[in-house]
C-alpha cells in the first residue's frame, strides 16, 4: 500500500481504493456489488436514482457520488437498505408501464433484474398506467416513454460521449419525462442507432428496431447470471 492508497470498510470488509475514485467504483473493483441503476461505468455519475444509497459514516448517501475517504465505514447489504431500494424499485414499476412478461428487453432489463435480486414478487402500490406515447419517428429507434425511469444515461452518454444533445428532461415531480430536442420527434433529431446514447438504457424506453431478438429469452444477461454477479465474481476464491 502507498501514499495514495486508501482503505475503508464496507459492511466489515476491509477494501482499499486510489484517490479520485467514488465509493461505487471502489466496491466493484474489490467485488462488492452496490445496486444501481443510473449509474454507469461510462459515465459521469449523477446520484439520480438513489438506489446506491449506503449508509456511510452513519449518514445515507449515494454511492456513485460519494468520493472514498480514508477510514470511513460504509454500510450497503443492510435490511432497512435494501427495503428502501425495493421501494424505489416498486415505485418505478407502477409510475410507468412494464410489462415484464412480453416487454422486448425482458432479460436484459436492469429494472426487472434488480427486483428479482431484491425479492420484489409484485407491486402493493397501486398501478399508474401512464399510457405516454411511442416515438416511431425514428427509421432505426422507437423511444418508448411508458418504460422510462428517468435515469438521465441517455442524457449524459448523449452530451458526453456522442457530443449531441438529444435528450433532456422536461417539467417536475411525477410530471417530468423525458424530452427529445426536436418538435417532430426523435426522427428529427441527430440521433443515430451507433450513438452511445442508444445502447445505455437500463431497461426498455430506446430500443433498436430490427434488434431485438437476436439474443433470444432464456440466454439473455440477466437470464443467465444474476444482476451484480459479475462483480460479485471477482471475490471468489480462486481454484
Amino acid at each position: 500500500m502507498d501514499d495514495a492508497t486508501i482503505r475503508f470498510t464496507v459492511d466489515g470488509i476491509e477494501i482499499e481504493a486510489v484517490a479520485g475514485q467514488t465509493v461505487i467504483e471502489a466496491c466493484d473493483a474489490a467485488g462488492i456489488y452496490i445496486p444501481r441503476l443510473c449509474h454507469h461505468p461510462d459515465l459521469a455519475p449523477a446520484g439520480q436514482c438513489r438506489v446506491c444509497t449506503c449508509t456511510i459514516n452513519g449518514r445515507n448517501g449515494a454511492a456513485c457520488v460519494t468520493p472514498a475517504m480514508q477510514g470511513m465505514v460504509v454500510e450497503n447489504e443492510t435490511k432497512p437498505l435494501n427495503d428502501d431500494r425495493r421501494a424505489i424499485i416498486e415505485m418505478l414499476f407502477v409510475e410507468g408501464n412494464h410489462p415484464c412478461v412480453y416487454c422486448v428487453a425482458s432479460g436484459d432489463c436492469e429494472l426487472q433484474a434488480l427486483g428479482y435480486r431484491l425479492g420484489l414478487d409484485a407491486p402493493k402500490q397501486p398501478y399508474l398506467w401512464p399510457g405516454r406515447p411511442l416515438d416511431t419517428t425514428h427509421p432505426d429507434i422507437i423511444l418508448d416513454h411508458d418504460r422510462c425511469i428517468l435515469c438521465s444515461r441517455c442524457i449524459r452518454a448523449s452530451r458526453m460521449e456522442d457530443g449531441k444533445t438529444v435528450f433532456g428532461f422536461e417539467g417536475r415531480g411525477i410530471a417530468m419525462r423525458l424530452n427529445v430536442d426536436a418538435q417532430g420527434g426523435l426522427g428529427e433529431t441527430q440521433m443515430a442507432a451507433i450513438d452511445r446514447a442508444a445502447s445505455v438504457c437500463p431497461v426498455a424506453c430506446i430500443v433498436i428496431k430490427r434488434d431485438s431478438y437476436k439474443v433470444p429469452n432464456g440466454k439473455r444477461r440477466f437470464d443467465v447470471s444474476p444482476i451484480g454477479s459479475d462483480i460479485e465474481a471477482k471475490r471468489m476464491p480462486r481454484t
